[in-house]
């Protein structure tokens, strides 16, 4: 017995299905896998792919909300995509309407490239943008260092949704628990290597999240955390 196991979002998890519709997958995913049409449906996927959903997306509306939380006064806040990243429509449109909601202004900066990154940056400070939220995606965690640093020199509060940006040094994050989510799909694939099917495996949704704060950036920034983000707060970089 064999078993798939994809990591990164909607891209992999269709690359596999569309290599193999024998072998049992087990997926991650950052959106709605029957709005995208991985799976049949929740409760009983069918076919050959179970996993879990990370709620890229749908999250995206809580990173909005603790970003002006931060930066109360900003009205207009910049939102780094990567329009190739499968789940980017999906979280743009719930990041503009929590936006809406709060009465600001997004201003969406496209990358797919390191150069096209410095570019973005450029307009932020050219714009003299609030703040910055940046979208979920493989190749921006890959070159996170240099978003940091970008960040940093252009002293703009930022909030990403992996944990890893914040101990880099971002101000920031939150997102889903993507320890925790890879244990759920480490225990599918040891109840399929059992004999569990794949088609009878519900793909679950993400239920633990975390919020990491680093306090040396805020100090940096000349930003005090409100009492209220600090108390849910799962962990504080000192």
């Amino acid at each position: 017995m064999a078993v798939l196991v994809t990591g990164g979002g909607e891209g992999t998890a269709f690359a596999a299905k569309a290599a193999t519709t024998t072998i049992p997958i087990v997926c991650n995913v950052g959106t709605d896998p029957v709005k995208t049409g991985l799976v049949a449906s929740l409760s009983r996927p069918g076919g050959n792919v179970t996993g879990i959903n990370i709620l890229t997306s749908e999250l995206a509306t809580k990173r909005v909300g603790l970003l002006h939380d931060l930066v109360p006064t900003g009205s207009v806040f910049a939102h780094l995509v990567n329009p190739n990243f499968p789940s980017t429509e999906s979280i743009i449109e719930q990041a503009d309407r929590a936006a809406q909601l709060l009465g600001l202004k997004t201003v969406v900066l496209k990358a797919t490239s390191k150069t096209e990154i410095e570019t973005a940056f450029a307009s932020i400070r050219e714009k003299r943008i609030g703040a910055l939220l940046v979208a979920s995606d493989s190749f921006f965690y890959s070159v996170r260092d240099q978003i940091v640093v970008l960040a940093a020199q252009a002293a703009i509060p930022t909030i990403f949704e992996q944990r890893g940006f914040a101990t880099a040094g971002s101000l920031i994050s939150y997102g889903t628990s993507l320890t925790d989510s890879y244990r759920q799909m480490g225990n599918y694939t040891g109840r399929i290597l059992k004999g569990e099917k794949p088609a009878d495996l519900p793909f679950v949704q993400a239920s633990k999240y975390e919020l990491v704060i680093n306090l040396k950036t805020a100090k940096a920034l000349g930003l005090t955390i409100p009492p209220g983000v600090m108390a849910i707060a799962d962990e504080v970089i000192e």
